[in-house]
């Protein structure tokens, strides 16, 4: 089995990281006292993080009983956070992929790169399996069929004030898309721009910011300004534009032909804007309007699919690709507090948002023939919901909240492909791959949490109606032979969570949770024939695909002492129905016995593993304050029908860094470690290809450690530069999400690599 080479240390050094990471996690509570005993020029508390995603109400992270990850706007700033690929690599078994623009616009299916940012994957579970949610709504679903393919990149992280990840299964209070954890982007709200330094009220204030990335050469201009009209009224407007390229990679062949590892000329644009109006007529309720618009596009020229010499006729001689996303959202989220029989909170949402993805591609061949293709994809969603909280005294120092709600979604999905082909190719049908499909669902859910002075039980209930209805076969039967299929049922969805305050400074938890995901239209009607002369090949529907269930168990441990926190969660989930999209069932694809593909539920699968992280303070050092920030994550998982390994899951990722502070400037070096993906950690050596031998060898991935420095100078108040060296030793690595699939005797395997050595660059100032 091939390897992907690199000059990264050798296994068995990188090896000696974890035990060093969980030794410096455990002794940093012995550290703690020294902390205690010397003057510090910051303080050495560590603060109470409130969030609202793991119970749906405001609540401290440290009463939860659920695994999360939080990042505030100081992170995502001094941590040079430019996009959700960013945002994942410091976190334990979360990964997102983000592979090279190496699509094809015709020919054989390629979408490699066409989807962006594609999503998150928690715990080896992604695409459509993780919940995304901007302000507590949905964020559109991926979409990927054959070369076509929209990823989740509608989001600008300029706009945020902080982002919460949920692990494991979050159906009950989220429905259906949260089998295996939620990611919520909280935007800003006025409030967080009217308090001077000081904690002083003040009338108005806002934010520039001008930073610049050195892997994608991206520049990025963002700015805020928020007033207060009268103790009643609020406002804020946020506005971002970006300019970048192709995202490097440490390829060095610049060839404009197939054998190219260097990224594709490219050209990206964005821009987005937040507008927030916050009312409180009296302090018993609050209303806040919100509208945002993300848009986002890219010119590429494709010069890895032009052929090498010697050409044919029909060989590609120049290919490029114009791609466009906008989302679009109008939100009114209102709370009302009042001592009433049935509650002391209501909280109702109404959420109206559109999303578009375009991309035109042209393919000009030798013969100067000409093939166009356009795709769209689209979806305009409709959510509501209304939530109540009502909190009730109990005999024996315990009380009870009960949290019980409605939600209501729907969501209007189509696409569209377009183009023609050049003669003496048949004529081009311009069709629809599935017909377009309202996707809704209602939901009632309650959840209790009870409460003593030591124990906290939470058990939670979620009822669950779905249905996916197809609105028009126009486009789309014919050609399809039959017509698309509509799907509806139901789901039960319970939680049970325990939390127990064995001291003031330590916490154990357990937490039972149950997910489900219902297919999508595409996955049950999607049809496609490719009858071409090199390969013919078949797209089967699937209308009797069943909706993915799961169950997971966690257990816990969080201990806080001063500035010394440690967590520790161990978790088993397994998973019942799994959906493999396009899964090859054989043919030999020649006329009458084609390549057959179809979506399908394969058995069960079961997925366990563990999180560690840590921060270890060492107190005040010649008049700054050193700590050591670090975690541990590690997955496993299983196809119970096979016994063999899930191809999905990620190497174990761990982290050790040194951090120095100063009143005015602090200096973070992290080392990352990447485990090896190796033979056994595969379904199969092989690439799952339905045709006889010769098989094709997957390509595996050796273990590698990175090191990255991040600073921050605070000028003065107000102003702060941020400077991080990424990749600071210069690595060639690989990230199994992007490389999954890749065949290992490929050429352009350097093409897929992490980018080298580079610099991104901030200025930040209040005002």
């Amino acid at each position: 089995m091939k390897h992907a080479t690199s000059n990264a240390p050798e296994a068995s050094a990188s090896r000696r990281l974890c035990p060093i990471i969980c030794l410096l996690g455990l002794a940093g509570f012995a550290g703690d006292h020294a902390c205690a005993q010397t003057s510090s020029p910051a303080v050495l508390v560590a603060l109470q993080t409130v969030v609202v995603s793991g119970s749906r109400n405001e609540q401290f992270h440290d009463d939860l009983p659920v695994s999360m990850e939080v990042l505030n706007a100081a992170h995502l700033e001094s941590g040079q956070m430019g996009d959700i690929r960013d945002i994942a690599n410091g976190w334990a078994n979360v990964s997102v992929k983000r592979a090279p623009s190496r699509f094809t616009v015709t020919g054989a299916g390629n979408s490699v790169g066409r989807d962006g940012n594609a999503g998150f994957n928690v715990r080896g579970q992604d695409g459509n399996r993780v919940l995304m949610l901007v302000d507590g709504v949905r964020l559109p679903r991926s979409y990927i069929n054959g070369n076509n393919a929209f990823g989740r990149d509608t989001l600008s992280l300029e706009l945020l004030k902080q982002v919460e990840l949920v692990r494991g299964p979050s159906s009950v209070l989220y429905g259906s898309d949260a089998l295996a954890g939620l990611v919520n982007f909280i935007t800003q709200e006025p409030a967080d721009f009217l308090r001077s330094s000081d904690g002083a009220a003040r009338m108005s204030g806002g934010r520039l910011a001008l930073s610049s990335s050195g892997d994608d050469h991206g520049i990025t201009l963002a700015a805020t300004l928020a007033t207060s009209v009268d103790p009643t009224l609020q406002w804020l407007l946020t506005g971002t534009a970006r300019r970048s390229a192709g995202l490097a990679s440490m390829g060095t062949n610049d060839s404009a032909n197939v054998d190219r590892t260097t990224a594709n000329p490219q050209a990206d644009r964005g821009a987005s804007w937040l507008g927030k109006m916050v009312l409180r007529p009296d302090s018993s309720q609050k209303h806040v309007l919100t509208l945002e618009y993300v848009q986002k596009s890219s010119d590429l020229e494709l010069l890895s699919t032009r052929a090498k010499a010697p050409l044919g006729a029909a060989s590609v001689v120049d290919e490029s690709a114009a791609r466009n996303l906008r989302r679009e959202r109008l939100a009114w989220h209102a709370s009302y507090t009042q001592d009433a029989t049935w509650f002391d909170r209501l909280q109702t949402v109404l959420s109206v948002q559109n999303s578009a993805a375009q991309e035109n591609g042209n393919t000009l061949r030798k013969d100067a023939g000409l093939r166009v293709r356009e795709t769209a994809y689209g979806e305009r969603a409709l959510q509501a919901g209304v939530q109540a909280d009502k909190t009730l005294l109990l005999p024996g120092q315990w009380s009870q909240r009960i949290t019980y709600g409605m939600d209501y979604a729907r969501t209007d999905v189509t696409s569209w492909f377009g183009g023609f082909d050049p003669l003496p190719l048949p004529a081009y049908v311009p069709k629809k791959y599935f017909p377009d499909t309202r996707d809704s669902s209602t939901a009632l859910y309650i959840q209790s949490e009870f409460s003593g002075a030591r124990w906290s039980v939470t058990p939670g209930l979620r009822l669950e109606q779905f249905s996916l209805d197809v609105l028009t076969q126009a486009g789309y039967s014919p050609p399809a032979p039959t017509p698309g299929k509509s799907l509806a049922g139901s789901n039960v969805s319970p939680k049970l969570g325990v939390l127990y305050q064995m001291t003031p400074e330590l916490r154990l938890f357990g937490n039972y949770a149950s997910g489900f995901r219902a297919p999508s239209g595409a996955q049950i009607n999607g049809f496609a024939e490719n009858p071409t002369p090199s390969t013919f090949v078949t797209l089967l529907a699937n209308p009797d695909l069943k909706p993915e269930t799961s169950n997971s168990l966690e257990f816990g441990m969080r201990a806080r002492f001063g500035a010394s926190s440690l967590d520790l969660t161990l978790f088993s989930g397994n998973y019942y129905q799994l959906i493999v999209d396009k899964k090859p069932l054989g043919g030999a694809g020649v006329a009458g016995d084609p390549l057959l593909f179809q979506t399908v539920n394969i058995d069960n699968a079961r997925i366990h593993g563990f999180e560690f992280k840590a921060v270890v303070p060492w107190g005040a050092i010649g008049g700054m304050v050193v700590s050591t920030p670090c975690f541990y994550g590690q997955t496993r998982g299983v196809d119970r029908s096979t016994g063999l390994p899930l191809n999905s899951i990620d190497p174990a990722k761990s982290g050790c860094g040194l951090k120095l502070e100063r009143t005015e400037w602090e200096l973070r070096l992290d080392a990352t470690h990447y485990a090896a993906k190796s033979v056994a950690d595969l379904e199969s050596p092989y690439l799952p290809k339905p045709v006889s031998p010769p098989r094709i060898e997957q390509l595996t991935l050796p273990a590698v450690t990175t090191l990255n420095l991040h600073g921050q100078w605070r000028v003065r108040r107000g102003l702060r530069i941020n400077l991080a060296i990424v990749n600071l030793n210069n690595q060639k690595y690989w990230r199994w999400s992007d490389v999954q699939g890749l065949a290992a005797n490929s050429s352009v395997v350097d093409a897929y690599s992490q980018a080298g050595r580079h610099l991104n660059l901030s200025v930040v100032t209040d005002f």
